[in-house]
């Protein structure tokens, strides 16, 4: 009878143990053991009760501790603030000014300070580039993200790293001046060095579509002249 009641007691404490192990689990904790496949950047409250923000790059989910569910799609309260947009902007601006910017092709010497993430065949990223190349008031350091859409966007890239003047070939391929492809890409080892680390400068950002800038400290997404010229004041 002692011996039955001593494996009861022993069960009772172990099972209390898990109770308590369990209960003292972070959300953190929970979401990654729940979603080992995840490699989440950071986990964070929110402020609705029990829900929490999972970050990956620039890409922001929701998660229920408890039940444990991951919940994809936008938060909005009810002034209409989407506040899922606004922690991604944070992100992305965070991760813009981090950049190693001596790595960056640099064009302009004006007091406007402009970091961007650009593909040199992407049509709005050409929209975007003419509208501030006739502007003397920037300073833009560029970062190049081809797009496997644009199969011929490596070797342009490729082509201004190797050129003595990078931001004159660089305006060059923004005019459409290397579209023709009449010259030999050039792949040297720190040309394809180089390349690499403009990608993924831009994969750890979470950037994913083109072109994206941050003008003055501002997010600014795609060819969206109207809020350029919003930051920057009239064309100098």
């Amino acid at each position: 009878m002692k011996k039955t009641c001593a494996i009861l007691y022993i069960a009772f404490l172990l099972a209390l143990l898990s109770v308590i192990t369990a209960a003292a689990a972070t959300p953190e904790e929970s979401f990654r053991k729940s979603f080992p496949g995840i490699n989440a950047d950071s986990v964070n409250p929110t402020t609705v009760n029990g829900l929490f923000e999972i970050t990956v790059g620039s890409r922001i989910v929701y998660y229920a501790p408890g039940p444990e569910f991951l919940i994809y799609g936008q938060m909005i309260n009810r002034d209409g603030k989407n506040l899922t947009e606004e922690r991604r902007t944070e992100i992305l601006a965070r991760g813009l000014k981090a950049v190693p910017l001596e790595k960056a092709v640099r064009v302009g010497d004006g007091p406007h300070q402009i970091i961007e993430i650009t593909d040199p065949d992407c049509p709005y990223c050409r929209t975007a580039s003419a509208f501030l190349s006739a502007r003397n008031d920037v300073t833009r350091h560029i970062f190049f993200l081809p797009l496997s859409i644009h199969p011929n966007a490596p070797d342009k890239v490729r082509q201004i790293f190797c050129a003595e003047d990078r931001a004159k070939v660089y305006e060059e391929a923004m005019a459409g001046k290397l579209d023709d492809m009449k010259f030999t890409p050039c792949k040297t080892p720190a040309v394809e060095e180089l390349l690499k680390a403009h990608k993924g400068i831009a994969e750890r950002i979470g950037v994913t579509g083109t072109p994206l800038f941050l003008i003055d400290g501002q997010v600014v997404f795609g060819a969206d002249i109207p809020r350029m010229v919003k930051i920057l004041g009239d064309k100098k």
